[in-house]
């Protein structure tokens, strides 16, 4: 005869709290929240909003692990938590925090402006040398040139991997994963023409090079981009082109 599990009506959730009005250290609030088995974090967080402290902070919108911003430490883990069920971390109680990394503005919410600057740096967007004119089309794609990309393209900016980096924590400088991941996406692009640009960026000591291979921010990732994977990659084309430089020397024409 099979045991029954039992199923707790209530669960505990430790919450990370920072409000600078009124104190001037991090605490954590707890609160008892029921507990359904279709519920995921960010469902409990909601009650707590809705039902027990309407001041309570943090980041969400779509709910369906597109958007990213609902990242946060689950017990110490980087997670989405609009993807994370509350059973999977029974019996409680469950510690809620802000991503590592990034300075708190208030409760869960975190300032990603270094990553965003940090995207900019790395230009993770389309660059041409020329444009053609729009009469002359689209710019065509084989089903495998899409393919050389289409992995690193699937990133949604959730930052679990700058949270999970240990580099990032310790070297703010550090460009950091995603960034580094976003920027071989448009690199592997055949419609694009910057990888030269981006990697006067990236071969900088801030940038692939500072990378130590942990490869945890692989491991978090929810979309499987493999950032890990992106930053050797990248290395290994840095030391090709290194080793091409000096066999082959730009002329100064």
């Amino acid at each position: 005869m099979s045991e029954t599990l039992t199923v707790p009506e209530t669960v505990i959730l430790e919450v990370f709290r920072y409000r600078p009005e009124v104190e001037s250290e991090p605490t954590f609030d707890s609160f008892e929240v029921p507990f359904h088995p279709e519920w995921m974090i960010l469902d409990a967080l909601n009650y707590i909003k809705d039902d027990l402290d309407g001041s309570l902070s943090y980041r969400w919108a779509c709910r369906m692990g597109v958007c990213g911003s609902c990242g946060m430490l689950a017990n110490g883990q980087p997670v989405l938590t609009c993807a994370t069920y509350l059973e999977s971390l029974l019996p409680g109680p469950i510690r809620i925090e802000p991503l590592e990394g990034f300075p708190v503005i208030r409760d869960l919410v975190g300032d990603i402006g270094d990553f965003m600057n940090k995207l900019s740096d790395v230009k993770a967007w389309l660059i041409r040398d020329e444009e053609k004119p729009v009469e002359d089309g689209e710019y065509l794609q084989t089903p495998s040139q899409l393919d050389d990309y289409k992995q690193y393209s699937m990133c949604i900016n959730c930052m679990l991997c700058y949270s999970a980096c240990p580099v990032y924590r310790l070297e703010p400088e550090f460009i950091g994963p995603a960034a580094i991941a976003l920027a071989q996406r448009y690199n592997l692009d055949s419609r694009d023409e910057g990888a030269e640009e981006r990697m006067d960026v990236l071969s900088q000591h801030d940038g692939i090079w500072g990378c130590t291979l942990v490869g945890e921010c692989t491991e978090v990732c929810p979309k499987g981009v493999d950032p890990a994977g992106a930053i050797q990659r990248y290395k290994v084309s840095a030391t090709m082109d290194y080793f091409k430089s000096l066999l082959m020397p730009r002329s100064s024409s």
